[in-house]
Formats: C-alpha cells, sequence, structure tokens
C-alpha cells in the first residue's frame, strides 16, 4: 500500500517481533558453513514434510545438493539416493514446508521502519507524543524527526490529528509521521512551513490536504499530497540506506521468508541490490516490481527486465488509489462515513493505460494497487483491453490488494487469467471499521479470498511490509481464522472467506511462485526444483491455528544454503 519517497523509506513502524529468537549466524554475508560442498548432498530429517507436491505430499527426509532438491521421501529411500558421504541434519519434531515468500511487501520501508519512532498500537494522541519525546537519534534525518504507525481509528475520537496535537512539544523541530498504511503523513507546523504548505496551496492531482474551516491546512496529507513533505525531507545517507537495507533482509530470513516480491522498488534500492546478488551477498530472493508511479520509471522502460542469481525484476508496481483507512481509495460511490467524497485516482484513466501499454511493450508484467472498487474496475478495463489490442493474454498480471471489489469484478478477475496478491492481516486489522467506511452491501465484496478462488483467481498472500509486521506465520494464522490474536470475533469475521490451512500455505509457496513465472522451480518440495524451504516448530496445515502465533522459525534455507539457523536454547 506504500506511497511516497516517505512512505516507501519509512511507512508504518511497527514493533518487530522474531528478533528475539536470535541468529546462529550473521546474513547475507555467504560463509562456507552455510553451504554444502559441492556434490555432497545434506539430508534433511523431520516428523513432517509438507512438499505440497499432489503426487507424495508428505514425506520424512529431503536431500539437497548444488541448490536444488535432489530426493523426497522415506529416510531410507532419501539417504539411499543422497549416498554415505551425505550430511544428515536431524529436525526432530518439526514440520518442513516449501519456500515460504512474501508477495507483497516494501524493504527500503523494512528498512526506515527499523530505525524510527514507532507508532504503532498507540491509543491515543497523548501517547504519540510521549513516544516521540524518547526519539532515539536514528529516527532523525536531518533535522527532521520521522516516525509512523499511528492509525487514528485506534482512539477514542477516531479523528484525524491536527498540527496542534504537536506543535506544543515541537514548536522548531520539523515533525512527520507516516500513517498504518502508508498512504497519509501528519506534519506539524514546523514541517508545513518548510514543505510551504498553508491555505494558498492547492490540492495536487490525486491528493488532499486536510483542511480546518477557516482553510489552513490541518496537518494531515493524503496520497499524492505527501510528495510535498518528500521534496523537502533529507535523504538518507548512502551508508545509512545500506545498514537499513541490510538489517531488513536479515530480518525478513529470521521470520521464515526465502523470497519477497518488493511492490515498487525505487531505482537507488534495486541498484544496490544488483551490486549485492552480483556479490553473492543477498540471503533471499526478491522479485522486484519497478517503481512506475515515479521519475525511475522511465530508466526502467530503457533497461527492461531483469534477471541475475537470486534478484529478479519482471514486473512493474502502479498505484491506482489510496488506502480505505485514510478515505483514499477510489469508490464507485461516496464513503459511507463521508457522504461528499469518493476516494482518490492517484493516476487519471489515460495515464494509467499509457504506462500500462509502455511497460507491457518492454516485456513487464504489470500489478497494480487497487484498493476500492472504482479502481479495481478500472484496473480490469484497462488491462483487459490492453490485452485486447495486443493479443497478449500471458502476461499473468496483477491486482495488489483487490480488496472492494464488485462481485462482477471478481468474476472478471478470475475469468481472465489475472492473479489477486492479498494480504490476510489487512482483513483482520480492518475489519473493526471496515464496514464503516463502505457499508453493509459493498463489504460483501471486500477480503473475499474464496470468492476470488472460486472466480478461477490464483491468490498470491504476502503481508505488505511494513503496513503489516513481515511475519509470514501472522499471515497464516489470520487467512486461517480472520480472527485477531486474542481469536475474536468467535468464528472469524465473514468466516465463509477463511482459507484452509493447506490453502493458506500454497498462497505463500504456490501461488507466490506463480505470480512471479517461477512455478517451475519453486513452491513446492520435489527433486529437480529449488532447495528453498524452512523449518518450523509446528505444522501450520493440521495444527491448531493458535498455535501459529508462538510457533518459532527453526531453520530457512535458499538454494541449499542456510542463511538463518535458530540459535540453541
Amino acid at each position: 500500500m506504500m506511497r511516497g519517497r516517505f512512505g516507501r523509506t519509512l511507512g508504518a513502524l511497527l514493533l518487530l517481533v522474531g528478533a528475539a529468537a536470535g541468529c546462529s549466524r550473521r546474513v547475507p554475508e555467504a560463509t562456507p558453513a552455510q553451504e554444502a560442498v559441492s556434490g555432497a548432498p545434506t539430508v534433511y530429517v523431520a516428523k513432517r514434510i509438507r512438499t505440497l507436491d499432489a503426487s507424495r505430499p508428505v514425506a520424512q527426509a529431503l536431500a539437497v545438493r548444488d541448490g536444488q532438491v535432489l530426493a523426497v521421501g522415506s529416510r531410507e529411500e532419501v539417504l539411499a539416493a543422497a549416498g554415505p558421504a551425505a550430511r544428515v541434519v536431524e529436525l526432530g519434531d518439526a514440520t518442513v514446508v516449501p519456500g515460504l515468500t512474501d508477495s507483497h511487501g516494501h524493504l527500503a520501508g523494512l528498512a526506515g521502519a527499523l530505525v524510527r519512532v514507532r507508532l504503532e498500537g498507540t491509543t491515543s494522541r497523548d501517547e504519540v507524543r510521549s513516544r516521540l519525546s524518547s526519539a532515539p537519534p536514528s529516527a532523525y534525518q536531518g533535522e527532521w524527526l520521522l516516525g509512523g504507525g499511528w492509525d487514528q481509528n485506534d482512539w477514542p475520537e477516531k479523528a484525524f490529528p491536527t498540527r496542534a496535537d504537536l506543535d506544543a512539544a515541537f514548536p522548531q523541530t520539523p515533525v512527520v509521521l507516516g500513517r498504518v498504511d502508508g498512504h497519509a503523513l501528519w506534519l506539524n507546523g514546523e514541517a508545513l512551513r518548510r514543505a510551504r504548505i498553508d491555505k494558498n496551496t492547492k490540492d495536487p492531482q490525486g491528493g488532499r490536504i486536510l483542511r480546518g474551516p477557516d482553510g489552513e491546512p490541518t496537518g494531515v496529507l493524503v496520497d499524492n499530497a505527501m510528495e510535498l513533505a518528500d521534496a523537502v525531507l533529507p535523504p538518507p545517507t548512502e551508508e545509512q540506506r545500506a545498514a537499513r537495507l541490510n538489517a531488513a533482509l536479515e530480518h525478513c530470513a529470521r521470520v521464515g521468508l526465502t523470497g519477497v516480491h518488493d511492490a515498487g522498488m525505487d531505482l537507488k534500492t534495486f541498484r544496490l541490490l544488483q551490486q549485492w546478488d552480483k556479490e553473492g551477498r543477498l540471503p533471499l530472493r526478491i522479485y522486484a516490481m519497478a517503481d512506475g508511479q515515479t521519475a525511475d520509471r522511465e530508466q526502467y522502460l530503457k533497461d527492461g527486465p531483469f534477471q541475475g542469481k537470486l534478484l529478479t525484476m519482471r514486473a512493474v508496481k502502479l498505484t491506482l488509489d489510496g488506502a480505505l483507512g485514510s478515505r483514499g481509495a477510489a469508490l464507485s460511490a461516496p464513503y459511507s462515513d463521508e457522504p461528499a467524497h469518493q476516494g482518490l485516482l492517484l493516476l487519471s484513466p489515460e495515464e494509467y493505460a499509457a504506462r500500462v501499454h509502455a511497460f507491457v511493450g518492454r516485456g513487464f508484467q504489470v500489478a497494480t494497487h487497487a484498493i476500492g472498487d472504482r479502481a479495481n474496475t478500472l484496473v480490469l478495463d484497462t488491462l483487459l483491453k490492453e490485452m485486447e489490442a495486443t493479443g497478449n493474454k500471458e502476461g499473468r498480471h496483477r491486482v495488489e490488494h483487490a480488496q472492494i471489489m464488485s462481485p462482477e469484478d471478481i468474476t472478471r478477475l478470475g475469468a481472465n487469467g489475472f492473479v489477486a496478491s492479498v494480504q490476510p492481516t489487512h482483513a483482520t486489522s480492518d475489519m473493526p471499521w471496515a464496514q464503516v467506511r463502505v457499508g453493509p452491501e459493498r463489504i460483501q465484496g471486500a477480503y473475499a479470498w474464496q470468492k476470488l478462488k472460486a472466480a478461477g483467481a490464483v491468490l498470491a498472500l504476502g503481508s505488505d511490509f511494513p503496513v503489516e509486521r513481515p511475519d509470514v506465520l501472522a499471515g497464516l494464522y489470520a487467512a486461517r481464522t480472520r480472527q485477531d490474536a486474542s481469536g475474536q470475533p468467535p468464528g472469524g469475521w465473514q468466516p465463509d472467506q477463511r482459507l484452509s490451512g493447506e490453502e493458506a500455505l500454497e498462497g505463500f509457496t504456490v501461488g507466490a511462485a506463480y505470480a512471479s513465472f517461477a512455478e517451475g522451480k519453486r513452491g513446492q518440495l520435489k527433486p529437480g526444483q529449488d532447495a528453498d524451504f524452512v523449518v518450523l516448530s509446528v505444522d501450520p496445515v493440521d495444527g491448531p491455528a493458535a498455535d501459529l502465533l508462538t510457533a518459532q522459525v527453526r531453520l530457512t534455507v535458499v538454494a541449499g544454503r542456510e542463511v538463518f539457523h535458530a540459535a540453541t536454547p
């Protein structure tokens, strides 16, 4: 969901759990201990290996050689296939699953989130000010104090904050705080002054400057209006950028991710990852979507798709509307709780169509952020028209979020080979207030995973980190239960849209592989496929869903390389 330079480098600043599990070795630096000797297999033996291969769905052992799966089966079968020189790793009472991929995340956003003031979970504006008052030095970028993760829906008044809420505590320090969805910023008066935003500043196309009765800016900027603050915010240094990105990659490996689909990568981040990929320093696979929203798109169009060792760029990310929580999602009828407003289109229909055409012509898959039903209709209309004009029906284009959809568009998405890239934890985060935004009729087409599946859509599951935690176990739990961590509501929200344990696991494995044109290489554990897998302390398919909330990632393996190993207690 994240928008703008501020959104990509900051976004929702969350408490990143899981780090306490520890790491027995650093990533992404490769060491000989992490890789099997060439030609000598490694055999992993566990209580259960879920292969997602219909011909042998459950096994007890798998052998890995030269980055690929050599054999899968019983302990005896695999040891025989591996030969006497094999290294044997006993995993004990654990479950092995194919490599888990987050199909929609923001690595640069996570990189920023690790060092800023964390405002997630705040229950009042007073608590926000309290956290800001003890900001660490890393939260400053130049003179600017940065934070994020606030959500006015968690506060008693449920109204957007104002500059006055910050000015008394920070009269001279510019303060910029990102909303949890990355689609709104909260500025104090000094930040507004430095950005030259006053009552005479016009709303940019696709953006809103919230104003008081006197016309003065309140301090909240929505969607494209955030660019007014981005323009004056000092960028991080190259050293900061590299250190933060490295920390983000390490965190992804710790939480059990073997891959990330990065939804809208800026050019500087991509160049750095290209260098690291060439040097063999990446700990996981990255399927990068070019940032098609900013001026970086011109260079991406010039360069075309890229294929490295663990880094791929074959898609472009376009953002058509905003988010539901900040009322930026483009709806076909007014918001139920703001009758004079229908949301925002961040690109005009004509400009969106032009960018789709340009990137399709260069061989890119198009992945479009669409939250509201108006935006989803426009995405499908445009993609279908492009496919008809070019005769190319194999683009495997993606709708990112596919959140509020009409029944007709759910059918169209599934019937025409598009991928629904959805985020289970968005449903459980939004469920307390989503119906207030859109009403009881439109909510029937919201977060409708089973309806999308029934229409024929492939589901690729993700988190949209750092908007949500980059925690695949939390995603599996939300997909299965549609409940919060305390088990509410009983039976789940819109329970008919829950996924089974196997469907949820498929979304982070098979679906993610298909969404990145890699179904022949990854998503299952069978001979010849890439040796990407994760060892969990629980069975995510048949085990109690609640166990996922306290489960541990014990081992993360990418291309046969152990990139994370939980510390021994």
